[in-house]
C-alpha cells in the first residue's frame, strides 16, 4: 500500500479510536442497529466493493460516513470522492460529512486538478465524471481513495455514465454503493454491483446488505404511508378534433389513460385544484400533531408548477416555495424550506431523490412519470421519521400503475438483467410484467391521439386509501363524510393503529352503504350489480379477510396479499379480476379452516 501523500491532511482530531471500541464521532451515538450491524459487516470482510441497500429515510448517508472515518482513522484510505445524482446533494453530502469531522469539496470539478489542504475529498455528479473520467482516474489513482456511489443505480442511466465512472473509479481503493431503489426497468448493468445468475438465466444484482421499508417500518425508523386516491371524470379534445371522455381509474388503453392522466393534472381544471385543496385539508389535521408539518407537490414541468403554487396560494393565502430543477438558488430554497415552518413546497422532480426535508408529511403526486422508480424515489421523500408515532399521507391519481406501486411498498425488487417474459419462473411480479408489458405494446384504440390536445374539462371524487397493500373505502363526493373519514386520521399513528383505524372506518362505510341500500330496496343479489360493483364487493369481501386473517397471525396485509399472489398468481388486488379475487377468498377461507382444524 502506498505511503500517504504529504499533502494529504490527517484524520481530524476529533476522531476517536476505531470502531467497535468506539466510533466516529458524531455517528457513534447515533447509529441505528442495522447501521451498526452494516457497519460490523463491513469491517469485518473488508471488501474492495460493497453494496448497501437501504430504505430511503433509514440513514444510508450516516452509515456511509461512519464506514469512510474509520477508513480514514485506519490509514487504509486518504481520500474521499462522493458521488451524487444531482449538484444540491454535492452540498447535503458536505455538510453532512462536515458533522462527522470530514471535510468535503462540494465545488470540486474534474478540470481543477485539485483541492486544497482543507479538504479529505471531492463530492461530484454522475454527469460531471462523465464529461472528464480520465482526471477522476488520475486522482483516483493518486491516492488511497474511498469512492462513495450514492444512489448507485444511476451509473447505468447512459451508456457514457456507466462507462465513465468504470474508467475514473477501477482504481479505487474501496467503493462504497449505496441504494434504496436498486431495480432498473433497463438491461443496462450498473457498474461494480455483483450480478449473479439463476435458474431462469436472468442475473440479479446481490446486495452486500439490505435494509427495506418493511424492515424498518417494523423498527420504526420510517413512516407508515396511506396513499389517498382520487378518481374522477375527464374530457378533453384529440388533434383531429375528437372529444374524448373516460374516468380515471378505469380500465383504459395506454394512450388513453396518458391522455386521461394529463388531463386530470391540468391546473386548468378543476380535479387537481380539488386535489389539493383536499391534500391542504389533511395537513392541517396532521398539523395539529405535527405543528412544523409541511407539504410538497412534485409537479411535471415548471408551468405547471408555477399554476399549483398560484392555486395553493389562493387556498392557503401563503406563498409556497417553489423549486425549479434549473434554477441556482434551488438548493438554498430547499434547505430554507426544511429548516422553516412554511406549509407547501411545490418541486420540479428536485425533490425525487436524496433531498431531506424530514418535516414532509404530505404529499401530491402530481407528474405523469409512472415508472416503478421514479415513484419509490419520490415516496422516499416522506417516510423519514423523527419520532415515532408520524405518519405520511400522499394523494395519488387512481392511475393503475400508480397505484401498484403503492400496494406494494414494503416489496424489495433487485436489478434484473436479461429477465424472461414469463409468468412461470417463480417470480410473483411475472405475471403482472407481462400484462402490463403488453398492455403497452398493444395497438391503442385511439392511435389518432396526438401528444397535443386540449383539456377541456375535469372533476374529482374520492376514490379509495391505499395501506400496508389493502384498499379501504368505497368512494365518495369531494367533502362526502366517506372522504372526511380519511382526511381526518390523526397526525400520530403507529402502523398497526392505523390499520385498526383504516378497518373501522371500512366497517363504518360497508354499514353505512348496507343501510342505505335497505331504506331504498332490498339488497341486491350478485347478479343484480353490475360489474364494478361486483368487483368493489368482492375486493371489500378479501380485504376484509386480510385484516381477520393479519389479526390471527400478526402478519402485515402486504406479505398476505403476496402469498395469495405467488399461489395463485394475478396482480395486486386492486386490479384483479372478479375470477381472480374469488380465487383468493376460497384460498384465504381454506387456510382459516386449515388452522382452526
Amino acid at each position: 500500500m502506498p505511503s500517504v501523500d504529504s499533502h494529504v491532511p490527517a484524520a481530524p482530531a476529533v476522531l476517536p479510536p476505531a470502531y467497535p471500541d468506539r466510533a466516529a464521532w458524531g455517528t457513534a451515538s447515533k447509529l441505528r442497529a442495522w447501521q451498526a450491524e452494516a457497519l460490523q459487516l463491513y469491517l469485518d470482510k473488508q471488501p474492495k466493493d460493497f453494496l448497501a441497500v437501504a430504505t430511503p429515510g433509514a440513514g444510508k448517508t450516516t452509515f456511509a460516513l461512519t464506514v469512510a472515518a474509520e477508513l480514514l482513522q485506519r490509514r487504509v484510505i486518504d481520500r474521499i470522492t462522493v458521488v451524487t445524482p444531482t449538484e444540491h446533494l454535492k452540498v447535503q453530502w458536505a455538510e453532512a460529512a462536515d458533522r462527522a469531522g470530514i471535510a468535503i469539496d462540494p465545488t470540486f470539478a474534474g478540470g481543477k486538478g485539485r483541492t486544497n489542504k482543507d479538504f479529505q475529498g471531492v463530492a461530484v455528479t454522475y454527469a460531471g465524471v462523465a464529461v472528464n473520467p480520465l482526471a477522476f482516474r488520475v486522482r483516483t489513482e493518486k491516492f488511497r481513495t474511498l469512492v462513495i456511489l450514492d444512489e448507485v443505480h444511476h451509473g447505468g442511466d447512459a451508456l457514457s455514465w456507466g462507462e465513465g465512472i468504470r474508467e475514473a473509479f477501477d482504481p479505487a481503493t474501496r467503493r462504497l454503493a449505496l441504494t434504496g431503489t436498486p431495480f432498473r426497468s433497463d438491461d443496462n448493468p450498473i457498474p461494480f454491483v455483483t450480478y449473479e445468475h439463476g435458474h431462469d438465466g436472468a442475473a440479479r444484482s446481490r446486495a452486500d446488505y439490505v435494509y427495506g421499508y418493511g424492515h424498518a417500518l417494523r423498527d420504526h425508523v420510517v413512516r407508515p404511508v396511506i396513499f389517498m386516491s382520487y378518481s374522477g371524470e375527464m374530457r378533453w379534445r384529440t388533434k383531429a378534433g375528437d372529444e374524448v371522455a373516460a374516468r380515471l381509474g378505469e380500465p383504459l388503453t395506454k394512450d388513453l389513460t396518458a391522455q386521461a392522466l394529463r388531463t386530470a393534472l391540468d391546473p386548468t381544471g378543476e380535479w387537481m385544484p380539488a386535489v389539493l385543496a383536499a391534500a391542504d385539508k389533511r395537513l392541517t389535521e396532521v398539523r395539529r400533531h405535527m405543528p412544523d408539518a409541511g407539504g410538497l407537490v412534485i409537479s411535471g414541468d415548471q408551468n405547471t408548477a408555477r399554476a399549483y403554487a398560484k392555486t395553493l396560494r389562493e387556498l392557503t393565502g401563503e406563498a409556497p416555495t417553489v423549486v425549479l430543477s434549473d434554477e441556482k438558488a434551488a438548493s438554498k430554497k430547499i434547505q430554507a424550506f426544511s429548516a422553516g415552518e412554511q406549509r407547501w413546497m411545490v418541486a420540479v422532480r428536485m425533490v425525487s431523490e436524496g433531498v431531506d426535508v424530514p418535516r414532509l408529511a404530505v404529499g401530491v403526486y402530481a407528474t405523469p412519470t409512472s415508472t416503478p422508480l421514479f415513484f419509490a424515489q419520490a415516496i422516499g421523500r416522506f417516510v423519514r421519521a423523527r419520532k415515532r408515532g408520524e405518519t405520511a399521507s400522499v394523494f395519488v391519481p387512481s392511475v393503475t400503475r400508480l397505484l401498484s406501486f403503492a400496494a406494494e411498498m414494503e416489496v424489495e425488487r433487485d436489478h434484473v438483467l436479461g429477465r424472461k417474459n414469463s409468468a412461470e419462473d417463480g417470480d410473483i411480479f411475472a405475471l403482472e410484467d407481462d400484462l402490463l408489458k403488453k398492455a403497452n405494446e398493444a395497438e391503442g384504440a385511439s392511435d389518432d391521439l396526438d401528444a397535443k390536445f386540449e383539456a377541456l374539462g375535469s372533476d374529482a371524487s374520492f376514490d379509495r386509501v391505499v395501506f400496508d397493500g389493502g384498499d379501504y373505502g368505497m368512494g365518495g363526493d369531494l367533502g362526502s363524510d366517506e372522504e372526511m373519514d380519511f382526511l381526518g386520521l390523526p397526525g400520530l399513528l403507529e402502523p398497526d393503529q392505523v390499520r385498526e383505524l383504516l378497518n373501522k372506518r371500512q366497517a363504518k362505510s360497508l354499514a353505512q352503504e348496507k343501510k342505505r341500500g335497505k331504506s331504498t330496496r332490498e339488497e341486491p343479489t350478485p347478479v343484480e350489480l353490475a360489474t364494478h360493483e361486483q368487483v368493489a364487493l368482492l375486493r371489500r369481501e378479501l380485504n376484509g379477510l386480510v385484516a381477520a386473517w393479519h389479526h390471527r397471525t400478526g402478519q402485515p396485509h402486504g406479505v398476505i396479499h403476496n402469498d395469495l399472489r405467488r399461489k395463485l398468481g394475478g396482480p395486486a388486488a386492486a386490479h384483479a379480476s372478479s375470477t381472480e379475487l374469488k380465487d383468493r377468498i376460497e384460498l384465504i377461507r381454506d387456510w382459516a379452516t386449515q388452522r382452526r382444524a
